[in-house]
């Protein structure tokens, strides 16, 4: 599809906000199903915008700094993907396929746009050194101007190129190379599954979790409807569980107070 300045000017900008998003970890704007969302919005393809940012979501899900492991850059690989299914009229497999590049590519201009910061943040222990708030202040933007940086200009630099261009590049690519990103990233949905399990899961909980899957493969059910079914086993869960409604040494009405704030406290461990 044909985009106008405009629009080039819009997802550049978000590109930008997206690229500091990945850094602050506070709005999410760097996420695949927000970044794509907006890119869609922004484009007048809303619909593809989701359908893509739902699929790549999943590839991320376990992307996450580690100590100082940096993780695959979500944000790169969500605008730009977004940008080649929209504007250059990829198709959403074979985007989804280069994401897992484009994310390995984005953890590469992380680890540059870090080490120029380096500068920057002895910069601003000179003015710290002299008292001057305001301009370790203006350092902590420029520092996170460089992280916006990072996503906005490859990204601009897709609006160069043509989309025949783009098209013709993505089908030069030999078969068992798309193949093998193909695989690499369903391995990396298991795996981001796998980390989120391991760190929210309960034992007790978990038959609760792969009921879930044995409900979700009935296709008369939307989400609405799984959600109302697992609100309500939850709610009978917590109801007849002795965990929660039979303490030693309390009454029944007291028990049941007991239990609930045990629940309550579990929630907030998770």
């Amino acid at each position: 599809m044909s985009v106008n300045i405009i629009q080039i000017i819009l997802v550049i900008a978000y590109a930008f906000i997206a690229g500091m998003g990945s850094v602050l970890d506070e709005f999410q704007t760097h996420r695949p199903l927000v970044a794509c969302t907006v890119i869609g919005l922004i484009l007048g393809d809303v619909q593809t915008g989701i359908i893509l940012g739902g699929s790549l979501e999943l590839l991320a899900l376990g992307w996450m700094n580690i100590g100082a492991a940096l993780a695959p850059d979500a944000a790169l690989a969500s605008v730009a993907s977004a940008v080649l299914v929209i504007a250059s009229g990829v198709d959403t497999k074979t985007a989804i396929t280069i994401a897992v590049p484009l994310a390995a590519a984005g953890q590469v201009l992380t680890i540059f746009a870090r080490t120029i910061v380096v500068g920057i943040v002895h910069k601003a222990d000179s003015y710290a050194e002299k008292g001057d708030i305001k301009g370790v202040g203006r350092m902590h933007l420029v520092s996170l101007a460089v992280q916006g940086l990072r996503i906005a200009i490859p990204v601009a630099l897709l609006f160069t190129m043509s989309p025949e261009a783009i098209q013709a590049a993505l089908s030069s690519l030999p078969e068992w190379l798309t193949n093998g990103l193909s695989v690499a990233g369903g391995f990396i949905v298991v795996v981001g599954y796998a980390m989120v399990i391991n760190m929210i899961s309960t034992k007790h909980l978990l038959p609760f979790f792969f009921l879930g899957f044995a409900f979700a493969a009935i296709s008369e059910l939307n989400l609405i409807a799984l959600g109302m079914i697992g609100l309500i086993i939850a709610l009978v869960y917590i109801q007849l569980s002795p965990k929660y409604n039979r303490v030693a040494g309390v009454g029944a009405t007291e028990g049941a107070a007991v239990g609930v704030d045990e629940f309550e406290a579990e929630l907030e461990d998770l």
